[in-house]
């Protein structure tokens, strides 16, 4: 079982959020990087709880992490891929 974790909505008005976490997605695919998505937007629950433990009241998803570690958010993501430090961001090296 993969230690990334993303959470993420499948219900979703925004086309931002659903291109971000689309982004997310293909570039871990990319790597070959096995991840679990869990869904926010089946429970107001699970949003409560990444927004807890992103410490951020308003977080949106998509939010990253490795096990308990939070690895960051869309922004941070994209500047690592940029960057090519994409396993340094996901914690894997």
């Amino acid at each position: 079982m993969s230690s990334i974790k993303i959470y993420y909505t499948s219900v979703s008005g925004s086309r931002e959020v659903k291109q971000r976490q689309e982004e997310v997605t293909r570039i871990l695919d990319t790597y070959k990087i096995k991840y679990e998505l869990i869904d926010v937007s089946v429970s107001f629950k699970v949003l409560e709880e990444m927004r807890r433990k992103v410490s951020t009241p308003t977080a949106l998803p998509p939010q990253i992490f490795n096990g308990q570690e939070y690895c960051g958010d869309y922004e941070m993501f994209h500047e690592a891929k940029e960057n090519k430090e994409i396993l340094k961001f996901l914690k894997m090296e």
